[in-house]
């Protein structure tokens, strides 16, 4: 009996392109973001992970998405299940995506539970120069780049895991350029300051706009994050120049299909393309087809 469920074919490599030495440490990621920019490689495709669940985790990892996006911000998530789940995704993957964790807030430690798992990360809701100097310097080692992140002596194994990528550097310095730094932007105060963030943090390696936080506010309806507000389209065409003044990449938001995803992909070197949130809010409309179709006829 033939299954009434389609193959699912992994890309062949995928990101695996982009591993480090060792699924203990994270991916050439910064490089991944940087080929996507240039158009050496696609757009990257990334599943959105809102739910603290390391089943579903389990489950969507060896589909081979580019990147799995673990929302450590708004769920209750503690640093174990947030470290699970970015192992699930190393290994049940082989390689083949990427986890970035979104960190709650700006917390130094927070920044290194993440990197130390293996994950690249993104940080919500930066607003100023001084905050984004402070979440690099919490994400880098050493003086050159104003790190001030701590070296985690037994996260990996000396001589088995700690291979330095390069050949050359030690092991701290090779990390650095490995994992991303995504920041959102979320607020008009973050687009206004994002010319000067961009000047004095160079290390920051992609941009997001949170346009539904965003949107909130500047006291316009949320709209799912979308509006035709003269404010609203001024304040995006001021994102939008910014990010091509510095060469910047830029990702986002692309649940839509088809020429939708083309476009988007023009300009984005990442798109979140789906949500286990999502699927669950299928089944209410699902489970009301459901009782219609089984009601007692009248």
């Amino acid at each position: 009996m033939a299954s009434m469920f389609p193959a699912i074919t992994p890309t062949a490599q995928g990101m695996q392109a982009y591993k480090g030495p060792s699924l203990f440490q994270p991916h050439r990621a910064r490089q991944a973001i940087r080929d996507a920019h240039e158009k050496k490689i696609p757009a990257l495709i990334g599943y959105y992970a809102g739910l603290s669940s390391v089943p579903i985790t389990r489950f969507v990892a060896p589909m081979g998405y580019d990147v799995v996006w673990i929302d450590w911000e708004h769920t209750s998530c503690n640093v174990e299940t947030m470290t699970t789940m970015v192992h699930e995704t190393m290994f049940m993957s082989e390689g083949r995506t990427i986890p970035f964790v979104r960190v709650p807030g700006h917390d130094h430690a927070a920044i290194g539970f993440a990197l130390d798992a293996g994950a690249s990360i993104v940080i919500p809701q930066l607003e100023t120069v001084e905050q984004a100097k402070h979440v690099v310097s919490s994400a880098k080692f050493g003086t050159r780049q104003n790190g001030t992140r701590s070296a985690p002596p037994f996260r990996m194994v000396p001589g088995l895991t700690d291979q330095n990528l390069d050949g050359k550097r030690d092991v701290w310095q090779n990390l650095n350029d490995q994992a991303a730094v995504m920041v959102q932007i979320e607020t008009l105060e973050g687009i206004n300051n994002l010319d000067a963030i961009l000047t004095e943090v160079p290390d920051i390696d992609v941009v997001w706009l949170g346009s539904l936080d965003c949107r909130i506010s500047m006291n316009l309806p949320a709209n799912f994050g979308q509006g035709d507000e003269p404010e609203w389209q001024a304040a995006v065409a001021k994102f939008d120049a910014t990010l091509k003044k510095h060469n910047k990449p830029r990702a986002g938001f692309c649940l839509g299909g088809g020429e939708e995803l083309t476009k988007m992909a023009q300009d984005n070197v990442l798109l979140v393309h789906a949500a286990d949130v999502l699927k669950l809010y299928e089944m209410g409309p699902q489970l009301m087809a459901a009782r219609a179709a089984v009601a007692l006829k009248q």
